[in-house]
């Protein structure tokens, strides 16, 4: 799809990037003629990420200190003016789930963040982190956004906002991903006191999904019985130069390089 003069930002849980190379997701990457690639869940050093990416983009990688967990990066094709790695918080300062890199667009600056919000389980202290997390965000978000740049952060945030984001909402209130509290931050997130806009959702209306994360198992990615979990959220005025969101659904459950489908969007500078 032709983007014209738009700038294109993705992102995609890649759940594992060697593992999503070995599925040719570098077809993918070489037809979308993106410009801001970000990838939550790389789950591979350095070294690795640079064999991948190196030679035609400028990447910066939050490595996970827990080998084999989290990681996130941002890939450009221009060369960001500034990066930052951590949401701030000691806790979570080699947790590999928060990069964020500067840029400035046609005479507008830009922050993108790539962003890999805890799975969590109920009652159990991953749970305990996730809200962690979480509430970090609370605080992160509107000293993002008063900083006066536009602002985007991309990337699996691990929460089903509403019912309309799970086929099957109602076998899941009590599981992790669509709890009431954590809907309740996303509620807050884009809601009047926080301020940013859901764009995806704001450009397909008030329908099912379109869903970006599949199960492996049993016939989910078929039936389509997905959760839409992977975000683009904008301020406001970044948010009104969307002008596209797709999401790369691949063509069959045997051509998927991971079990999230990349969430592909066009911003107008």
């Amino acid at each position: 799809m032709d983007k014209g003069t738009a700038t294109r930002i993705a992102t995609v849980n890649v759940n594992g990037i060697r593992a999503a190379y070995k599925r040719h997701m570098e077809h993918w990457v070489a037809e979308r003629d993106i410009d801001i690639l970000c990838m939550q869940e790389v789950r591979a050093p350095d070294k690795i990420v640079n064999d991948f990416l190196a030679e035609d983009w400028h990447v910066i990688h939050a490595e996970a200190e827990a080998k084999g967990r989290a990681g996130v990066l941002i890939a450009s094709r221009e060369k960001p003016e500034a990066t930052r790695v951590g949401i701030g918080e000691d806790y979570f300062a080699t947790s590999g789930r928060w990069v964020e890199a500067d840029f400035t667009i046609n005479g507008t600056p830009l922050t993108v963040a790539s962003v890999y919000v805890h799975s969590g389980e109920v009652d159990t202290p991953k749970q305990v982190d996730k809200y962690r997390f979480l509430d970090t965000m609370t605080t992160k978000l509107p000293a993002l956004a008063a900083s006066g740049r536009d602002v985007l952060l991309v990337g699996d945030m691990n929460v089903g906002h509403t019912k309309l984001d799970i086929k099957n909402w109602k076998g899941n209130v009590k599981r992790s991903g669509f709890l009431p509290e954590e809907r309740a931050y996303f509620d807050r997130f884009f809601g009047e006191e926080i301020g940013f806009r859901d764009v995806a959702r704001q450009l397909a209306g008030e329908v099912d999904g379109p869903f970006t994360w599949w199960s492996w198992r049993g016939k989910a990615f078929d039936n389509d019985t997905g959760w839409r979990i992977d975000y683009q959220m904008a301020t406001p005025d970044l948010a009104s130069r969307a002008v596209r969101a797709v999401v790369d659904r691949a063509d069959s459950y045997d051509t998927r390089f991971s079990d999230h489908a990349p969430l592909v969007v066009d911003y107008q500078f």
